[in-house]
């Protein structure tokens, strides 16, 4: 992190109170909003790695949705992401009262060149090939299927299988795994929206047909009245994402490694497991698997 010009003031100035100055002033010249640039780079304490300092910035959807956070608030730690959230932050070494949240959209965290005025990020992000050249991931701390849902009056309300839905008009959330996944399993010809809300809407108002969304947000729409008089018919199969989910940090983050490691830690002492049994199960059980 340090440039030509302050490795060359050390050496001339290191037996000199200025010099000591000189590398404060070089130092305060390098803070910035983005990444992790504010701590001090010979700092070994992750706590001090932080876009502020002792604080744990960490971004999420606006809205966020069940089962990841319970009642849009993450910072009661309730709900699958808000505790997946903590349990990494503490392995870091954070307090809860340590840790901060900021809202962000979803394109934008992981949009290339974008400001990231957060530490780390977190709302069900797929992890790509052609995200990880804009961001860095966690390992991944879920892993998801794909799920279809119809209204209950509607002509595909008794579908059983992919190739009844091909007929259909489609809809999914641009930019998304679920549309990746709706283009390769049922047909390329797809109508996007920008985010999960208007793809409810759109269904709820009949310009679609049925949607396609992880399985999870699919059971929540359902159950929440988002989507009215919906049911999900079914997992599409073959979509489990091998890579899964990961937690988004800005691209070369100093905490890469942590979240990472901390990461690792959950999955191996079972709190992972553990998280997804408590705030998961009624939205994974008991959904039907379609026939291609």
């Amino acid at each position: 992190m340090s440039s030509p010009f302050f490795k060359r003031a050390v050496r001339v100035l290191a037996a000199t109170l200025s010099a000591a100055a000189l590398a404060i002033g070089a130092a305060g010249c390098g803070s910035g909003k983005s990444g992790n640039t504010a701590s001090s780079a010979n700092s070994n304490d992750v706590t001090q790695q932080t876009m502020m300092p002792g604080t744990l910035t960490i971004g999420t959807g606006q809205p966020t949705y069940e089962p990841w956070v319970i009642g849009d608030k993450p910072e009661t730690g309730k709900g699958y992401e808000a505790a997946v959230s903590y349990a990494v932050a503490e392995k870091m070494g954070f307090k809860k009262s340590q840790v901060k949240w900021t809202r962000t959209t979803f394109d934008q965290a992981v949009a290339p060149g974008a400001q990231k005025d957060w530490d780390m990020n977190i709302q069900q992000f797929s992890i790509t090939p052609e995200r990880k050249n804009a961001v860095d991931f966690s390992p991944s701390y879920y892993n998801e299927t794909q799920s279809v849902v119809v209204l209950k009056n509607g002509k595909y309300a008794n579908t059983k299988s992919l190739s009844e839905l091909k007929k259909g008009t489609i809809g999914s959330m641009v930019g998304t795994t679920s549309y990746d996944f709706t283009i390769s399993k049922i047909k390329k010809d797809v109508k996007t929206f920008n985010d999960n809300a208007a793809l409810a809407q759109a269904l709820d108002s009949n310009q679609i047909d049925a949607l396609v969304v992880d399985t999870p947000d699919a059971v929540y729409m359902v159950q929440s009245g988002q989507v009215k008089n919906a049911k999900v018919i079914g997992q599409i199969p073959g979509s489990e994402d091998k890579d899964g989910m990961g937690i988004v940090l800005p691209k070369g983050s100093k905490l890469t490694p942590a979240v990472t490691k901390a990461v690792n830690a959950l999955q191996k002492d079972g709190t992972i497991t553990k998280l997804q049994h408590e705030w998961l199960k009624e939205y994974t059980t008991d959904i039907p698997m379609l026939e291609k």
